[in-house]
Formats: structure tokens, C-alpha cells, sequence
């Protein structure tokens, strides 16, 4: 996640490329311009594994895809947002949408991604089987 509550933070702290959307949207096409949004890169194209969706603690519902595809994060290049910062300052600041981007194991990765979003990575594996 971007912003400076996120920033250098790991275990939990991490999240799949997301956003909301508007219900004439279909949810697919939103995923896609996040991606784009978000990594300041195209998503890739290929066949797109529903991964179903999540609730977060927060209450939001999450859907996601995975596309198989080679991406360098040395290659994103982050959107960005404003938003109030420090907290009540009355000034605004812009920050990137993402504060790393890396590749990681599933093991790995299940430390580190924001709670909820962990059965994605169960749903993944059962496709890698």
C-alpha cells in the first residue's frame, strides 16, 4: 500500500492492486485500470484465473484475477493521490499508490499480505497443483 501510514511497513501491510468502481463498470475491466493506475503499467494479457472475492476487516469486498505474465518491478512506475497530510494540518500532500513492489513465494507472501487478501493465495495454489 502507498501513503506515509504504509510506507516501509511488511507483515500485513501488503495488498494486491485494487480500487473501487462504479456498478456499470464490470468488475474485470476496474481490476485491469487499477492495474494500469496503480503500476503505472499495463496489465498484462492472458487467460485471467478468478480468484473470487474477500471481505477485509474494514468491510470492503475485494475481487481479484491472476494472469500469468513476467513483470520487472524495477519496471512500475506508481500513480499517485493527494491527501491530507500530517493528519488535520489542513495541508495536502501527494504520495505514490505503492511503496514497493516485489515478487514473492507464497509462503512469504502470506506473511506479508493484508490478512483477508491470504485466500487468494490458497485459491492460487490450488490452481498451481
Amino acid at each position: 500500500m502507498g501513503g506515509p501510514f504504509w510506507a516501509r511497513k511488511d507483515a500485513g501491510a501488503w495488498t494486491v492492486p485494487k480500487g473501487e468502481y462504479d456498478p456499470d463498470e464490470p468488475a474485470w475491466e476496474a481490476a485491469r485500470r487499477e492495474f494500469q493506475e496503480e503500476l503505472g503499467v499495463a496489465p498484462p494479457d492472458g487467460e485471467a484465473i478468478p480468484l473470487g472475492d474477500v471481505r477485509q476487516t474494514n468491510g470492503k469486498i475485494v475481487t481479484a484475477w491472476a494472469v500469468e505474465a513476467d513483470l520487472d518491478p524495477a519496471s512500475i512506475a506508481p500513480g499517485t493521490f493527494v491527501m491530507e497530510w500530517p493528519p488535520r494540518s489542513g495541508r495536502t500532500q501527494e504520495f505514490p499508490e505503492l511503496d514497493r513492489v516485489a515478487w514473492y513465494g507464497l509462503d512469504r507472501a502470506r506473511e506479508v499480505i493484508v490478512k483477508a487478501q491470504a485466500a487468494f493465495l490458497d485459491r492460487l495454489a490450488e490452481h498451481s497443483d
